[in-house]
């Protein structure tokens, strides 16, 4: 990477903001690799992942005010990783699933003790229906509820999938953008989320 980005004209043109699209593309080629594609597939769209990290960290590495590197990246990682594994590396116990989300949840909490809201480091970036699952699940931690509707209750996850589908369809017939009616709707949660917290005062 640090050969590539000093000799080849168009790398040393990239910054964080120009790689943004690339970031997106592989890692939903890593997904389609997971979902539907081989092992030798998986083993391609990881690399090119990684690829994408190490291109990040290499520009990084240039910035004048705080640069950082690869290792700096890999360093922060495992103090991380260590501080969320207290049944691992120290003496805490966790023998289900359960107990370990405890401790990576009062270790995750510890670390970002600033944070002022449950919807802090949710990323509006995110697809609206992965935002949508994100913020629902933040709303029930401060007692904000779902919204209901009239909707058909699917029994499966299939189903679930032909009723998504459905309401798209019905999007698409009566001209209405379906990705925008989520993000919408899931801004409208995320100010009676934050109406909620306030009525309640500090965390």
């Amino acid at each position: 990477m640090r050969t590539v980005r000093a000799r080849c004209a168009w790398t040393r043109t990239i910054d964080h903001r120009d790689l943004v699209p690339y970031l997106v593309e592989e890692s939903a080629e890593v997904i389609d690799a997971v979902e539907s594609g081989t092992r030798s597939d998986l083993r391609e769209e990881l690399g090119d992942l990684l690829w994408q990290v190490l291109f990040h960290a290499e520009i990084a590495a240039g910035d004048v005010d705080d640069p950082f590197d690869i290792d700096d990246v890999a360093r922060g990682l495992t103090e991380k990783m260590v501080r969320r594994h207290p049944h691992v590396f120290a003496d805490a116990v966790a023998t289900t699933p359960e107990e370990v989300l405890v401790h990576w949840n009062a270790a995750k909490a510890a670390e970002k003790s600033t944070r002022t809201s449950v919807l802090d480091g949710v990323s509006d970036h995110m697809p609206a229906l992965a935002l949508a699952q994100k913020v629902m699940g933040k709303a029930a931690q401060v007692g904000v509820c779902a919204p209901t509707h009239h909707l058909a209750d699917p029994a499966t996850e299939a189903e679930l999938g032909d009723a998504l589908l459905t309401l798209v369809h019905l999007a698409r017939s009566r001209g209405w953008d379906a990705e925008r009616a989520l993000r919408e709707r899931v801004r409208d949660l995320r100010t009676e989320v934050r109406e909620a917290e306030a009525e309640a005062g500090p965390r």
